[in-house]
């Protein structure tokens, strides 16, 4: 079946759509900063994406639609599963569990360096170009100089945790060149979103419950309940229903560019509710962050490009 076409650059609605992703997920580093410090990651991973399920589940419900029953289909939202959901969030859950959430905000933003890579080699229509690693690489550069030189005095702790992120990030670039298939496949991203959840707590909940004895475990405080309800409601049932809207439209490595956006999104989430100070690097590292994603974007290089092709009169001077 030949694959319709991704659109190199990102409309005005899917920008939108990008930012507002970015708020969400560059919550769920804050919700499980704080769920992590009284569960393990494995049961605080099961109950994202289980949770998330049942409120997906009955979205499907409401919208008159129902998951597939055809195996391609479900080999799908397993595959998705295990490289969205299941090796991800439980490399990111426990690498917070060591190192601080700024550090793994940094790390995370690879995702998108990994994502052109896989998608050049595993797709035909994201090709990778000088210009949308030139624009991953300024991305990248901008989201360390806004989270600042105090966020990597930590960077030699805990190197496995600093791996485990990394893996993530790759992970990450996997699912989103394998989430494409779903577009050809024909599941719209509700379906796909509720799959894919299913599929993860079917395969996390008995994991956790054998390894973890949840009922062993003292009652969470409320702030770790709220902070749990968040994670799978918001930051996972929500965000995926956006982020598969993206990843149908924009490409994987469009898509993918959320992850520049989040650390942006901690900064605001800082000002606004931690009275904290927006200081000069943070400017000048959205500024960089800036660059890249309109690098990545290709229209201002484009329309740059064209500016300077265009033949202009040549004007003599009078004798």
């Amino acid at each position: 079946m030949i694959q319709a076409p991704i659109q190199k650059t990102i409309s005005a609605s899917d920008w939108a759509l990008l930012g507002l992703l970015s708020v969400i997920w560059g919550g769920s580093f804050l919700f499980v900063g704080v769920a992590v410090k009284e569960l393990p990651p494995l049961i605080i991973v099961a109950l994202r994406v289980s949770l998330a399920a049942l409120a997906l589940q009955v979205v499907l419900r409401v919208m008159g639609l129902s998951l597939p029953r055809e195996r391609q289909a479900w080999a799908t939202f397993f595959g998705m599963g295990i490289l969205n959901n299941v090796i991800p969030f439980s490399l990111i859950v426990w690498g917070q569990s060591h190192i601080a959430s700024g550090l793994a905000s940094i790390l995370n933003a690879t995702t998108p360096l990994f994502t052109v890579i896989v998608a050049h080699y595993f797709t035909s229509d994201e090709k990778l170009t000088g210009s949308r690693f030139g624009g991953v690489i300024v991305g990248f550069i901008g989201v360390a100089v806004m989270i600042g030189s105090a966020a990597l005095t930590s960077l030699n702790a805990n190197v496995l945790a600093q791996l485990a992120i990394l893996g993530a990030a790759l992970s990450y670039g996997f699912s989103g060149v394998f989430g494409r298939r779903f577009k050809t496949l024909g599941i719209p991203p509700l379906v796909a979103a509720t799959g894919q959840v299913t599929a993860s707590s079917c395969m996390l909940l008995p994991v956790s419950l054998i390894v973890d004895r949840p009922w062993t475990l003292t009652m969470p405080s409320l702030a770790t309940v709220l902070s749990l309800l968040a994670l799978a409601l918001v930051s996972t049932a929500f965000a995926y229903l956006i982020f598969f809207r993206l990843l149908a439209r924009a490409g994987a490595t469009n898509a993918g560019l959320v992850t520049f956006l989040i650390p942006v999104s901690a900064v605001f989430f800082g000002v606004l509710l931690l009275g904290e100070t927006l200081e000069l690097r943070h400017m000048a590292g959205m500024a960089l962050i800036a660059a890249g994603l309109m690098l990545i974007d290709g229209r201002p290089a484009s329309a740059f490009g064209r500016f300077f092709s265009e033949k202009r009169p040549v004007v003599h001077g009078s004798d």
